[in-house]
């Protein structure tokens, strides 16, 4: 499956570069940010990406699998 059609994919960047910024300096506090970022995405982003799902599958069906802008 292309990333492009795998809308986790961009929470999961927006995840690692929210703990990343608060520079976890064990598995403790890697596991606490993560749960605490986590909880801080909003609903809204997790709609638009949904949303946007339409356009994306448009996308990687008119570049037959390749990369797209997404």
């Amino acid at each position: 499956m292309s990333p492009d059609l795998n809308p986790i994919e961009h929470l999961w960047r927006d995840l690692k570069i929210a703990v990343g910024k608060r520079h976890p300096s064990n598995m403790r506090d890697l596991e606490q940010f993560a749960k605490e970022e986590w909880s801080k995405i909003p609903g809204e982003r997790c709609k638009k990406l949904i949303d946007g799902y339409r356009k994306r599958l448009i996308s990687v069906i008119f570049s037959k699998g390749c990369a797209t802008k997404y």
